[in-house]
Protein backbone atom coordinates (compact mmCIF):
# COMPACT_ATOMS: atom_id res chain seq x y z
CA UNK A 1 0.00 0.00 0.00
CA UNK A 2 1.34 3.31 -0.93
CA UNK A 3 2.11 6.08 2.06
CA UNK A 4 1.55 9.74 1.42
CA UNK A 5 2.44 12.86 2.43
CA UNK A 6 0.30 16.11 2.95
CA UNK A 7 0.63 16.88 -0.34
CA UNK A 8 -0.54 13.61 -1.43
CA UNK A 9 3.22 12.65 -2.52
CA UNK A 10 4.26 8.81 -2.03
CA UNK A 11 6.68 8.64 0.77
CA UNK A 12 7.17 4.80 0.97
CA UNK A 13 5.13 1.57 -0.01
CA UNK A 14 4.49 -0.67 2.30
CA UNK A 15 1.98 -1.81 4.84
CA UNK A 16 0.24 0.43 7.51
CA UNK A 17 0.38 -1.36 11.22
CA UNK A 18 -2.72 -0.67 12.93
CA UNK A 19 -5.00 -1.73 16.13
CA UNK A 20 -8.49 -2.65 15.65
CA UNK A 21 -10.86 -1.93 18.05
CA UNK A 22 -14.42 -2.24 19.40
CA UNK A 23 -17.48 -1.78 21.60
CA UNK A 24 -19.68 -4.14 22.74
CA UNK A 25 -22.82 -3.02 23.33
CA UNK A 26 -25.35 -5.16 21.36
CA UNK A 27 -23.81 -7.89 22.30
CA UNK A 28 -20.88 -10.55 21.62
CA UNK A 29 -18.18 -8.84 19.06
CA UNK A 30 -15.82 -11.42 18.29
CA UNK A 31 -17.06 -12.78 15.58
CA UNK A 32 -17.69 -9.19 14.32
CA UNK A 33 -13.82 -8.15 15.03
CA UNK A 34 -12.52 -11.08 13.65
CA UNK A 35 -14.14 -10.24 10.43
CA UNK A 36 -12.54 -6.81 10.98
CA UNK A 37 -9.17 -8.29 10.91
CA UNK A 38 -10.04 -9.88 7.84
CA UNK A 39 -11.17 -6.71 6.24
CA UNK A 40 -7.67 -4.89 6.68
CA UNK A 41 -5.41 -8.01 5.57
CA UNK A 42 -7.84 -7.67 2.79
CA UNK A 43 -7.06 -3.58 2.65
CA UNK A 44 -3.04 -4.65 3.23
CA UNK A 45 -3.32 -3.35 6.45
CA UNK A 46 -1.22 -5.32 9.19
CA UNK A 47 -3.19 -5.85 12.34
CA UNK A 48 -0.52 -6.18 15.21
CA UNK A 49 -3.21 -5.28 18.20
CA UNK A 50 -6.63 -5.78 19.57
CA UNK A 51 -8.68 -3.89 22.09
CA UNK A 52 -12.29 -4.20 23.08
CA UNK A 53 -14.66 -2.62 26.01
CA UNK A 54 -18.30 -3.46 26.94
CA UNK A 55 -19.97 -0.22 27.56
CA UNK A 56 -24.63 -0.28 28.18
CA UNK A 57 -23.93 2.84 25.07
CA UNK A 58 -21.41 4.54 23.18
CA UNK A 59 -19.45 7.66 24.58
CA UNK A 60 -20.66 10.23 22.19
CA UNK A 61 -16.89 12.27 21.89
CA UNK A 62 -15.16 8.93 21.92
CA UNK A 63 -16.91 5.95 21.49
CA UNK A 64 -14.74 3.95 24.08
CA UNK A 65 -14.52 5.26 27.67
CA UNK A 66 -12.10 7.72 28.62
CA UNK A 67 -10.08 5.03 30.38
CA UNK A 68 -9.95 2.99 27.56
CA UNK A 69 -9.13 5.27 24.99
CA UNK A 70 -5.79 6.25 27.52
CA UNK A 71 -5.10 2.74 27.34
CA UNK A 72 -5.65 2.40 23.80
CA UNK A 73 -3.32 5.76 23.00
CA UNK A 74 -0.50 3.91 25.01
CA UNK A 75 -0.80 1.05 23.11
CA UNK A 76 -0.60 2.67 20.13
CA UNK A 77 2.70 4.36 20.87
CA UNK A 78 4.45 1.33 22.22
CA UNK A 79 3.49 -1.00 19.48
CA UNK A 80 4.13 2.22 17.04
CA UNK A 81 1.32 1.84 15.13
CA UNK A 82 -0.41 4.73 12.69
CA UNK A 83 -3.52 3.34 12.24
CA UNK A 84 -6.54 2.61 14.54
CA UNK A 85 -9.54 0.92 12.70
CA UNK A 86 -12.91 1.32 14.57
CA UNK A 87 -15.65 -1.53 14.60
CA UNK A 88 -18.35 0.65 14.80
CA UNK A 89 -19.04 4.11 12.79
CA UNK A 90 -17.62 6.80 14.16
CA UNK A 91 -19.28 10.16 13.61
CA UNK A 92 -16.61 13.77 12.14
CA UNK A 93 -16.40 14.73 15.65
CA UNK A 94 -15.56 11.53 17.21
CA UNK A 95 -12.86 10.54 14.29
CA UNK A 96 -11.13 14.34 15.32
CA UNK A 97 -11.52 13.69 19.01
CA UNK A 98 -9.85 10.27 18.95
CA UNK A 99 -7.06 11.45 15.98
CA UNK A 100 -6.41 14.58 18.41
CA UNK A 101 -5.91 11.87 21.34
CA UNK A 102 -4.25 9.13 19.76
CA UNK A 103 -2.12 11.02 17.66
CA UNK A 104 -2.43 8.66 14.62
CA UNK A 105 -5.11 8.14 11.62
CA UNK A 106 -8.55 6.78 12.72
CA UNK A 107 -10.97 5.23 10.41
CA UNK A 108 -13.90 2.87 11.13
CA UNK A 109 -15.18 -0.19 9.28
CA UNK A 110 -17.14 1.78 6.83
CA UNK A 111 -14.33 3.66 5.66
CA UNK A 112 -12.69 0.72 5.72
CA UNK A 113 -15.09 -1.09 3.20
CA UNK A 114 -15.71 1.47 0.89
CA UNK A 115 -11.64 2.06 0.80
CA UNK A 116 -11.73 -2.01 -0.56
CA UNK A 117 -14.45 -1.71 -2.49
CA UNK A 118 -12.68 1.69 -4.36
CA UNK A 119 -9.60 -0.37 -4.94
CA UNK A 120 -11.38 -3.38 -6.31
CA UNK A 121 -13.90 -1.46 -8.83
CA UNK A 122 -12.80 -2.23 -12.30
CA UNK A 123 -15.96 -0.80 -14.43
CA UNK A 124 -16.88 2.68 -14.60
CA UNK A 125 -20.21 1.84 -12.82
CA UNK A 126 -19.02 -0.22 -10.39
CA UNK A 127 -16.38 2.91 -9.52
CA UNK A 128 -18.82 5.57 -9.76
CA UNK A 129 -20.94 3.58 -7.38
CA UNK A 130 -18.59 3.55 -4.80
CA UNK A 131 -17.85 7.30 -5.11
CA UNK A 132 -21.65 8.07 -4.76
CA UNK A 133 -21.23 5.57 -0.97
CA UNK A 134 -17.57 7.94 -0.38
CA UNK A 135 -19.54 11.13 -1.10
CA UNK A 136 -23.05 10.26 0.96
CA UNK A 137 -20.50 8.81 3.85
CA UNK A 138 -18.91 12.50 4.05
CA UNK A 139 -21.75 14.97 3.77
CA UNK A 140 -23.18 14.52 7.27
CA UNK A 141 -19.66 14.45 8.36
CA UNK A 142 -18.19 18.01 7.59
CA UNK A 143 -19.13 19.46 10.42
CA UNK A 144 -16.89 19.27 13.15
CA UNK A 145 -15.01 17.58 10.50
CA UNK A 146 -13.39 19.36 8.23
CA UNK A 147 -9.68 19.81 9.98
CA UNK A 148 -9.19 16.08 9.87
CA UNK A 149 -10.64 16.20 5.91
CA UNK A 150 -7.72 18.08 5.06
CA UNK A 151 -5.35 15.72 6.39
CA UNK A 152 -6.93 12.68 4.14
CA UNK A 153 -4.80 13.36 1.61
CA UNK A 154 -4.33 9.39 0.30
CA UNK A 155 -3.99 5.84 1.47
CA UNK A 156 -7.01 3.90 3.36
CA UNK A 157 -10.17 5.49 2.70
CA UNK A 158 -9.40 8.21 0.99
CA UNK A 159 -9.28 6.24 -2.94
CA UNK A 160 -11.47 7.99 -5.25
CA UNK A 161 -13.03 11.68 -4.09
CA UNK A 162 -10.33 11.58 -1.32
CA UNK A 163 -7.58 12.20 -3.91
CA UNK A 164 -9.30 15.04 -5.16
CA UNK A 165 -10.53 18.51 -4.00
CA UNK A 166 -10.21 17.86 -0.15
CA UNK A 167 -11.57 20.98 1.17
CA UNK A 168 -14.99 20.33 -0.77
CA UNK A 169 -17.96 21.81 0.57
CA UNK A 170 -21.57 20.50 0.92
CA UNK A 171 -22.59 22.34 -2.26
CA UNK A 172 -20.30 21.18 -4.33
CA UNK A 173 -20.27 17.14 -3.10
CA UNK A 174 -24.17 17.92 -3.51
CA UNK A 175 -24.14 18.87 -7.24
CA UNK A 176 -21.16 16.04 -7.71
CA UNK A 177 -23.54 13.57 -5.68
CA UNK A 178 -26.33 14.49 -8.87
CA UNK A 179 -23.92 14.11 -11.26
CA UNK A 180 -22.96 10.79 -10.37
CA UNK A 181 -26.50 9.34 -9.51
CA UNK A 182 -27.81 10.64 -13.75
CA UNK A 183 -24.81 9.34 -15.41
CA UNK A 184 -25.81 5.99 -13.24
CA UNK A 185 -28.95 6.16 -14.57
CA UNK A 186 -27.81 6.33 -18.14
CA UNK A 187 -25.70 3.26 -17.28
CA UNK A 188 -28.89 1.39 -16.06
CA UNK A 189 -30.67 2.05 -18.48
CA UNK A 190 -27.77 0.20 -21.14
CA UNK A 191 -28.05 -2.59 -19.10
CA UNK A 192 -31.81 -2.71 -19.16
CA UNK A 193 -31.20 -2.77 -22.93
CA UNK A 194 -28.88 -5.34 -22.43
CA UNK A 195 -30.87 -7.51 -20.10
CA UNK A 196 -34.05 -7.06 -22.48
CA UNK A 197 -31.60 -8.71 -25.25
CA UNK A 198 -30.96 -11.96 -22.55
CA UNK A 199 -34.42 -12.05 -22.39
CA UNK A 200 -35.53 -11.71 -26.00
CA UNK A 201 -33.03 -14.64 -26.96
CA UNK A 202 -35.28 -16.94 -24.36
CA UNK A 203 -32.28 -16.94 -21.93
CA UNK A 204 -32.92 -17.73 -18.26
CA UNK A 205 -30.65 -16.34 -15.90
CA UNK A 206 -29.11 -17.79 -12.85
CA UNK A 207 -27.31 -15.77 -10.05
CA UNK A 208 -24.90 -16.76 -7.98
CA UNK A 209 -25.18 -15.10 -4.61
CA UNK A 210 -23.46 -15.21 -0.74
CA UNK A 211 -21.20 -14.13 1.85
CA UNK A 212 -17.46 -12.58 0.01
CA UNK A 213 -15.14 -15.02 -0.13
CA UNK A 214 -17.73 -17.96 -0.53
CA UNK A 215 -16.47 -18.69 -3.73
CA UNK A 216 -18.84 -17.51 -6.10
CA UNK A 217 -16.38 -17.21 -9.02
CA UNK A 218 -14.71 -19.88 -7.98
CA UNK A 219 -17.94 -21.76 -9.05
CA UNK A 220 -18.60 -19.92 -12.32
CA UNK A 221 -15.03 -20.29 -13.66
CA UNK A 222 -15.60 -24.13 -12.86
CA UNK A 223 -18.96 -23.92 -14.96
CA UNK A 224 -17.14 -22.22 -17.45
CA UNK A 225 -14.25 -24.69 -17.91
CA UNK A 226 -16.92 -27.58 -17.68
CA UNK A 227 -19.56 -26.89 -20.06
CA UNK A 228 -17.93 -23.77 -22.20
CA UNK A 229 -14.32 -23.62 -22.43
CA UNK A 230 -14.40 -20.56 -24.68
CA UNK A 231 -17.41 -18.68 -22.95
CA UNK A 232 -16.95 -15.24 -22.91
CA UNK A 233 -18.73 -12.33 -20.72
CA UNK A 234 -19.48 -8.53 -22.09
CA UNK A 235 -16.47 -7.47 -21.57
CA UNK A 236 -14.89 -9.78 -23.59
CA UNK A 237 -12.89 -11.68 -21.13
CA UNK A 238 -13.63 -15.40 -20.21
CA UNK A 239 -12.85 -16.39 -16.60
CA UNK A 240 -13.73 -14.25 -13.65
CA UNK A 241 -11.27 -13.01 -11.20
CA UNK A 242 -11.62 -14.88 -8.16
CA UNK A 243 -9.34 -15.05 -5.19
CA UNK A 244 -9.17 -16.15 -1.12
CA UNK A 245 -9.51 -12.66 -0.01
CA UNK A 246 -12.68 -10.59 0.90
CA UNK A 247 -14.17 -8.37 -2.06
CA UNK A 248 -11.61 -10.05 -4.89
CA UNK A 249 -14.72 -9.81 -6.94
CA UNK A 250 -17.23 -6.09 -7.12
CA UNK A 251 -18.10 -5.84 -10.85
CA UNK A 252 -21.40 -8.36 -11.69
CA UNK A 253 -20.12 -10.99 -14.20
CA UNK A 254 -22.33 -12.19 -17.18
CA UNK A 255 -21.30 -15.78 -18.61
CA UNK A 256 -23.80 -17.63 -20.98
CA UNK A 257 -23.43 -21.08 -19.99
CA UNK A 258 -24.31 -24.36 -22.14
CA UNK A 259 -25.58 -27.27 -20.50
CA UNK A 260 -26.43 -29.08 -23.51
CA UNK A 261 -28.81 -28.55 -26.80
CA UNK A 262 -31.49 -26.08 -26.17
CA UNK A 263 -29.81 -25.32 -22.44
CA UNK A 264 -28.55 -22.08 -22.88
CA UNK A 265 -28.40 -19.87 -19.78
CA UNK A 266 -27.19 -16.42 -18.48
CA UNK A 267 -25.11 -17.22 -15.21
CA UNK A 268 -24.27 -13.79 -13.17
CA UNK A 269 -21.71 -13.82 -10.78
CA UNK A 270 -22.91 -10.65 -8.02
CA UNK A 271 -20.87 -8.50 -5.14
CA UNK A 272 -20.87 -10.73 -1.93
CA UNK A 273 -21.88 -9.33 1.52
CA UNK A 274 -20.50 -8.76 4.85
CA UNK A 275 -21.79 -8.06 7.96
CA UNK A 276 -22.38 -4.53 8.65
CA UNK A 277 -22.16 -3.90 5.01
CA UNK A 278 -22.47 0.44 5.10
CA UNK A 279 -26.00 0.93 3.66
CA UNK A 280 -24.97 3.63 1.35
CA UNK A 281 -23.14 1.14 -0.63
CA UNK A 282 -25.95 -1.29 -0.67
CA UNK A 283 -27.97 1.31 -1.67
CA UNK A 284 -25.14 2.44 -4.52
CA UNK A 285 -24.93 -0.81 -5.98
CA UNK A 286 -28.54 -1.68 -5.88
CA UNK A 287 -29.21 -0.86 -9.10
CA UNK A 288 -26.60 -3.46 -10.26
CA UNK A 289 -28.26 -6.29 -8.00
CA UNK A 290 -31.51 -5.35 -8.56
CA UNK A 291 -30.69 -8.05 -11.54
CA UNK A 292 -31.09 -10.70 -9.42
CA UNK A 293 -34.42 -10.06 -8.70
CA UNK A 294 -35.82 -11.18 -12.15
CA UNK A 295 -33.67 -14.21 -11.88
CA UNK A 296 -35.10 -17.84 -12.57
CA UNK A 297 -32.71 -19.34 -10.13
CA UNK A 298 -30.89 -18.22 -7.25
CA UNK A 299 -27.80 -20.38 -6.27
CA UNK A 300 -27.28 -19.51 -2.54
CA UNK A 301 -23.44 -19.96 -2.23
CA UNK A 302 -21.96 -20.83 1.46
CA UNK A 303 -18.47 -21.14 2.56
CA UNK A 304 -18.18 -24.67 4.25
CA UNK A 305 -14.74 -24.40 5.86
CA UNK A 306 -13.82 -24.69 9.31
CA UNK A 307 -13.61 -21.53 11.18
CA UNK A 308 -12.79 -23.18 14.39
CA UNK A 309 -15.11 -23.42 17.24
CA UNK A 310 -18.25 -20.92 15.78
CA UNK A 311 -17.83 -22.75 12.45
CA UNK A 312 -21.98 -23.36 12.94
CA UNK A 313 -22.55 -20.22 14.27
CA UNK A 314 -20.76 -18.48 11.90
CA UNK A 315 -22.28 -20.46 8.77
CA UNK A 316 -25.54 -19.75 10.04
CA UNK A 317 -24.64 -15.92 10.39
CA UNK A 318 -23.56 -15.24 6.96
CA UNK A 319 -26.23 -17.42 5.62
CA UNK A 320 -28.80 -14.52 7.66
CA UNK A 321 -26.53 -11.86 6.40
CA UNK A 322 -27.09 -13.30 2.39
CA UNK A 323 -30.71 -13.61 3.39
CA UNK A 324 -31.38 -10.55 4.68
CA UNK A 325 -29.84 -8.67 1.38
CA UNK A 326 -31.57 -10.83 -1.06
CA UNK A 327 -34.92 -9.79 0.84
CA UNK A 328 -33.99 -6.44 0.38
CA UNK A 329 -33.71 -6.95 -3.06
CA UNK A 330 -37.52 -8.55 -3.59
CA UNK A 331 -35.92 -11.69 -4.39
CA UNK A 332 -36.91 -13.64 -1.23
CA UNK A 333 -39.32 -15.89 -2.91
CA UNK A 334 -37.16 -16.59 -5.88
CA UNK A 335 -36.61 -20.23 -6.51
CA UNK A 336 -33.02 -21.13 -4.91
CA UNK A 337 -30.65 -24.23 -4.90
CA UNK A 338 -27.77 -23.58 -1.54
CA UNK A 339 -24.65 -24.73 -2.68
CA UNK A 340 -21.89 -25.71 0.67
CA UNK A 341 -18.88 -24.93 -1.07
CA UNK A 342 -15.31 -25.79 -0.03
CA UNK A 343 -16.08 -29.29 1.41
CA UNK A 344 -13.08 -30.13 0.37
CA UNK A 345 -11.65 -28.04 3.53
CA UNK A 346 -14.57 -28.58 5.51
CA UNK A 347 -14.68 -30.86 8.90
CA UNK A 348 -18.21 -31.87 8.71
CA UNK A 349 -20.61 -31.89 6.39
CA UNK A 350 -23.29 -28.55 7.36
CA UNK A 351 -27.20 -29.66 8.01
CA UNK A 352 -29.27 -27.56 5.80
CA UNK A 353 -32.27 -26.08 7.21
CA UNK A 354 -33.60 -23.73 4.32
CA UNK A 355 -35.90 -25.80 3.18
CA UNK A 356 -34.62 -25.40 -0.40
CA UNK A 357 -32.97 -28.04 -2.35
CA UNK A 358 -29.00 -28.44 -1.51
CA UNK A 359 -25.53 -29.77 -2.62
CA UNK A 360 -22.41 -30.15 -1.35
CA UNK A 361 -19.67 -29.24 -3.75
CA UNK A 362 -16.17 -27.63 -3.99
CA UNK A 363 -15.07 -25.22 -6.88
CA UNK A 364 -11.76 -26.05 -6.07
CA UNK A 365 -11.95 -30.05 -6.74
CA UNK A 366 -14.54 -30.14 -8.27
CA UNK A 367 -16.56 -32.46 -6.30
CA UNK A 368 -20.17 -31.96 -6.51
CA UNK A 369 -20.54 -29.68 -9.08
CA UNK A 370 -22.21 -32.24 -11.84
CA UNK A 371 -24.65 -32.41 -9.43
CA UNK A 372 -24.94 -28.79 -9.08
CA UNK A 373 -25.03 -28.85 -12.65
CA UNK A 374 -27.92 -31.11 -12.82
CA UNK A 375 -30.07 -29.07 -10.14
CA UNK A 376 -30.21 -26.03 -12.64
CA UNK A 377 -31.11 -28.42 -15.38
CA UNK A 378 -33.90 -29.00 -13.03
CA UNK A 379 -34.58 -25.90 -11.95
CA UNK A 380 -34.82 -24.27 -15.38
CA UNK A 381 -34.86 -26.85 -18.00
CA UNK A 382 -37.11 -29.07 -16.14
CA UNK A 383 -40.33 -27.85 -17.65
CA UNK A 384 -39.05 -27.20 -21.17
CA UNK A 385 -40.68 -29.39 -23.78
CA UNK A 386 -38.13 -29.91 -27.34
CA UNK A 387 -41.22 -29.50 -29.98
CA UNK A 388 -41.20 -28.44 -33.70
CA UNK A 389 -44.29 -25.45 -34.22
CA UNK A 390 -46.05 -25.06 -37.31
CA UNK A 391 -47.19 -21.61 -37.05
CA UNK A 392 -49.65 -20.18 -39.58
CA UNK A 393 -48.12 -16.74 -41.47
CA UNK A 394 -51.80 -15.16 -40.10
CA UNK A 395 -50.57 -15.63 -36.78
CA UNK A 396 -47.46 -13.31 -36.69
CA UNK A 397 -47.96 -12.93 -32.86
CA UNK A 398 -47.22 -15.76 -32.04
CA UNK A 399 -44.22 -16.24 -33.87
CA UNK A 400 -43.26 -13.26 -31.78
CA UNK A 401 -44.42 -13.96 -28.34
CA UNK A 402 -42.24 -17.24 -28.96
CA UNK A 403 -39.10 -15.69 -30.30
CA UNK A 404 -39.37 -13.34 -27.09
CA UNK A 405 -40.63 -16.40 -24.67
CA UNK A 406 -38.55 -19.71 -25.70
CA UNK A 407 -35.09 -21.10 -26.79
CA UNK A 408 -35.72 -21.14 -30.80
CA UNK A 409 -32.94 -23.25 -32.22
CA UNK A 410 -34.25 -23.11 -36.10
CA UNK A 411 -37.10 -20.90 -37.89
CA UNK A 412 -37.52 -22.40 -40.81
CA UNK A 413 -40.10 -20.57 -43.68
CA UNK A 414 -42.03 -23.01 -45.45
CA UNK A 415 -45.21 -22.61 -47.49
CA UNK A 416 -47.95 -23.38 -45.51
CA UNK A 417 -45.80 -21.16 -42.51
CA UNK A 418 -43.06 -20.45 -40.32
CA UNK A 419 -41.57 -23.56 -38.62
CA UNK A 420 -40.02 -23.13 -35.34
CA UNK A 421 -38.05 -25.67 -33.54
CA UNK A 422 -36.70 -25.80 -29.99
CA UNK A 423 -37.59 -25.46 -26.36
CA UNK A 424 -40.68 -24.26 -25.18
CA UNK A 425 -42.00 -24.00 -21.72
CA UNK A 426 -44.55 -26.63 -20.50
CA UNK A 427 -47.47 -23.89 -20.52
CA UNK A 428 -46.44 -22.51 -23.91
CA UNK A 429 -46.13 -25.94 -25.41
CA UNK A 430 -50.07 -26.39 -24.22
CA UNK A 431 -51.12 -23.48 -25.70
CA UNK A 432 -49.57 -24.04 -29.13
CA UNK A 433 -49.76 -27.78 -28.97
CA UNK A 434 -52.29 -27.80 -31.70
CA UNK A 435 -49.77 -26.72 -33.94
CA UNK A 436 -47.05 -29.26 -32.94
CA UNK A 437 -45.17 -30.17 -36.51
CA UNK A 438 -43.58 -33.98 -37.37
CA UNK A 439 -40.88 -34.60 -39.15
CA UNK A 440 -42.85 -36.96 -40.88
CA UNK A 441 -45.34 -34.76 -42.12
CA UNK A 442 -44.76 -32.70 -45.69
Amino acid sequence: MLRFNENNEILREDEYRAIIAGLAWKGDITRSMDELEGLCEADGIEVVGRIEQSLEKPNTATLLGKGKVEELALLTEAMEVDTVVFNEELSGIQIRNLEEILGVRVIDRTILILDIFADRASSREGKLQVELAQLQYRIPRLTGFGKALSRLGGGIGTRGPGEKKLETDRRHIERRIDDIKAELAKLSETRSTQKKSRAKAGLPVVALMGYTNSGKSAIMNRLIGMFMGDAEGEDGSKTVKSQDMLFATLDTAHRKISLGTGMDFILIDTVGFVSGLPHNLVEAFKSTLEEVRDADLLIHVVDSSNKGENTVEDRDFQIEVTNRVIGQLGAGSAKTVMAYNKMDIADDRPIDASGHEAVYISAKTGEGMEELAQLIRNAIFGNMVRASLLIPYDRGDIVSYLCDNAQIESMDYREDGTLLSGSFKAEDFGRYESYKWNSTEQ
